[in-house]
C-alpha cells in the first residue's frame, strides 16, 4: 500500500478519527469512531482507562461505538463524557429499556508535565474531537493526544523528545489492516533495524541507550521517574469480520511491536496496551494460521506507526 491516496487507520472501511487539542496546555486528545467490535492486551503496569470492561469477549455489550485515547491522565478519563454525549445525541449506543448508552472505551497517556497541569481535556474536547472526526488520512504529529506526549526520559524532561501520534495501514487480501498510536515512553524509539530513532541523549544531544545504560549503571542518581507516568497506546483495526476472542489473539501479537520497537518496554514507568477492533460484519471464528498472519500484518503496520510518531 502506498501513502496515496490513505495509508492511515481510515483506510479501514467504518472508521472515522477526530483530533483535539490544547496547545498551551501541552494535552489533547483523539477519537476513533465506529461501532465496531473490539478487545485488548495490556502489558504495561501503568494503564489508566475506562469501561474497558466492555473489550472483554464474552461481555454482554456486543460493540463499541467508539475508542478515546486522551492525555491528561486519569483526568482526561472525563472527555469520555462529551464523546458519549455526542454519540447519544445521534441515537448510537447500546439500546435498553429506557435509553441508549454509547460504549466508549477510554485510555489515558500521562502529560501533565508537557505544559499546564492543571488544564486536561474534559467533556468538551471530546466533543470536539468527535465533531472533528473525518474518514480522510489521519494527521500524526503533535496532534490530538499526542500533543503532549515525549519519549526518552531517563535523565529527565531536559533530555527527553518530543513523541506524538502516527499512523499506518497495510493491505491484506482485499482487506486493510490498519493502526494507530500515540507513544510517550519512558524508554527509546527504535527503527525496524533496532536503530534508536528518538529517545534519552546526553549534554552533547547524542542518543544514549537506556537499556544499556540501566543494565550497566542503574537509575541516573540525577533523576528517578516515577512510576506510572509514561504510556505507548496502540489500536489495529480491519475490516475482517473477526470475533472478539480472535481480535485479543490480534492484539496480542500486534503488542510485539511495542516490544520490539520500545527500549525498555512494559517497564513499571508505563502502561502500554494494544486495542484490535473489526468493523467486518458476521464474524466467525478463524484458523490460527489466519490469525497469525493478520496478527503479524497489525505488528508490522504498529511498529510503522510508531516510528511516525516521533518527529524526526
Amino acid at each position: 500500500m502506498t501513502e496515496s491516496p490513505n495509508s492511515t487507520l481510515t483506510a479501514v472501511p467504518g472508521l472515522a478519527v477526530g483530533h483535539a487539542q490544547d496547545e498551551e496546555a501541552g494535552t489533547g486528545c483523539t477519537v476513533v469512531l465506529g461501532p465496531f467490535r473490539a478487545a485488548v492486551d495490556i502489558r504495561g503496569f501503568a494503564a489508566g482507562t475506562r469501561q474497558f470492561g466492555a473489550l472483554a469477549p464474552n461481555h454482554i455489550v456486543p460493540l463499541v461505538d467508539a475508542v478515546l485515547l486522551t492525555g491528561g491522565s486519569a483526568y482526561g478519563l472525563a472527555a469520555a463524557d462529551g464523546v458519549a454525549r455526542w454519540l447519544e445525541e445521534r441515537g448510537r449506543g447500546f439500546e435498553t429499556d429506557v435509553a441508549r448508552v454509547a460504549i466508549v472505551p477510554t485510555a489515558v497517556i500521562f502529560d501533565l508535565g508537557a505544559g499546564r497541569a492543571d488544564r486536561r481535556p474534559d467533556a468538551e474536547m471530546g466533543r470536539a474531537a468527535c465533531e472533528a472526526a473525518s474518514t480522510g488520512p489521519v494527521s500524526e504529529g503533535r496532534v490530538g493526544v499526542g500533543t503532549g506526549a515525549t519519549v526518552g526520559k531517563l535523565f529527565g524532561p531536559d533530555g527527553a523528545m518530543p513523541g506524538g501520534l502516527g499512523s499506518w495501514a497495510e493491505p491484506l487480501e482485499g482487506h486493510a489492516v490498519g493502526t494507530l498510536t500515540v507513544v510517550n515512553a519512558f524508554g527509546d524509539v527504535t527503527d525496524g533495524r533496532g536503530t534508536i530513532v528518538a529517545g534519552a541523549r546526553d549534554e552533547t544531544g547524542a542518543f544514549v541507550d537506556t537499556s544499556a545504560y540501566l543494565r550497566e549503571h542503574g537509575p541516573p542518581s540525577r533523576f528517578q521517574p516515577p512510576p506510572g507516568t509514561n504510556t505507548t497506546l496502540g489500536l489495529v483495526a480491519t475490516d475482517l469480520a473477526l470475533t472478539r476472542t480472535d481480535l485479543r489473539t490480534v492484539a496480542r501479537i500486534a503488542m510485539n511491536a511495542m516490544i520490539r520497537r520500545l527500549s525498555p518496554a512494559s517497564s513499571p514507568f508505563d502502561g502500554d496496551l494494544v486495542i484490535a477492533c473489526s468493523t467486518g460484519s458476521d464474524p466467525r471464528p478463524r484458523a490460527p494460521a489466519e490469525l497469525l498472519r493478520v496478527g503479524l500484518v497489525a505488528e508490522a503496520a504498529l511498529g510503522q506507526a510508531m516510528e511516525r510518531a516521533v518527529p524526526a
